[in-house]
C-alpha cells in the first residue's frame, strides 16, 4: 500500500494561506464565509491552528512522551508524569494530542478557532482549555453562536468532530472541521493503512511507538476514527 502523503501531513503543496496558517483549498471559501458571518455578529474569528505537518505533530508527541511538555487530565489540569507507566503516558497524550500521522490537522480541513475581540489583553496566551470555551468563559459567546449556526446547518459545512466525549479524544469545542472535505479523507483511514503506517516508524525517532503498535486496534478505534460524523 502506498501511504497517502496528504493524510499523513507530508504534503502541504496544495494548501492555501490565511494569514500565517494554511487551509485545504476545498475548505477555504467556506471558512472565509464563516468568518464573515461571525464578523456580522461582532466576533473576530481567528485561527490558532490549521494545517500541522507530520514533523510538527511528532515534536509535540515526543515532548509529551519524554515529560518535557505537560500531560493533562479531562479538566485540562496537569498530570504527574512520573507516576505513569508507558501505556498510561500514551493514552494521556492521545486524550488531547493526536498520534503523528493521524492528526486531522494534517488535512488542512480542521481548525482551532477563537474570538480575537474577546481577548482580555493583547498578550493573552490562548490555552485552548474547556474553561475558555465554556458559556461563561472568555470565548463562550463565540461558541454559543457557533453552536446555533451548526445546529441550524448555517455554518458552511463546518462542524465539531469532538463536540462530546466519545471515550477517546477529549471534547474540543474550539476544533472545527470542514465536513464535506474531512469526511472523504477519514474514509481513507482504514485499519490496514493505520497498521502499515505505525509499523513503518523508527522507534529511535518516534517515542513509545512500540506501545502504539501493541495496542494498535484499540488506539485506532478509540482515538483515530472515533469522532462525530454527523453534520
Amino acid at each position: 500500500m502506498k501511504l497517502n502523503k496528504l493524510i499523513l501531513g507530508l504534503d502541504q503543496s496544495s494548501y492555501q494561506p490565511v494569514g500565517d496558517y494554511l487551509i485545504h483549498p476545498d475548505a477555504l471559501e467556506s471558512f472565509l464565509k464563516l468568518r464573515e458571518l461571525c464578523a456580522n455578529e461582532g466576533f473576530d474569528l481567528c485561527l490558532t491552528s490549521s494545517f500541522r505537518s507530520f514533523e510538527a505533530q511528532k515534536r509535540i508527541w515526543n515532548a509529551k512522551a519524554q515529560g518535557k511538555r505537560a500531560l493533562l487530565d479531562d479538566q485540562g489540569n496537569p498530570i504527574d508524569f512520573t507516576k505513569l507507566n508507558n501505556r498510561e503516558i500514551v493514552y494521556a497524550i492521545l486524550r488531547w494530542s493526536a498520534l503523528p500521522g493521524m492528526s486531522r490537522h494534517h488535512w488542512g480541513t480542521d481548525l482551532d478557532v477563537y474570538d480575537k475581540f474577546s481577548l482580555p489583553s493583547p498578550d493573552y496566551n490562548i490555552q485552548l482549555t474547556p474553561e475558555e470555551v465554556a458559556p461563561e468563559g472568555i470565548f463562550g459567546k463565540l461558541h454559543l453562536f457557533l453552536d446555533k449556526i451548526i445546529e441550524e446547518n448555517k455554518s458552511f459545512g463546518f462542524y465539531r468532530p469532538y463536540k462530546e466525549d466519545l471515550g477517546g479524544v477529549a471534547p474540543e469545542k474550539w476544533h472545527l472541521s470542514h465536513h464535506p472535505t474531512s469526511s472523504l479523507l477519514l474514509e481513507e483511514l482504514n485499519f490496514d493503512f493505520f497498521s502499515e503506517f505505525i509499523n513503518s516508524q523508527d522507534p529511535n525517532d518516534f517515542e513509545l511507538i512500540d506501545i502504539v503498535i501493541e495496542y494498535a486496534k484499540e488506539i485506532y478505534e478509540n482515538y483515530v476514527i472515533n469522532v462525530h460524523r454527523d453534520y
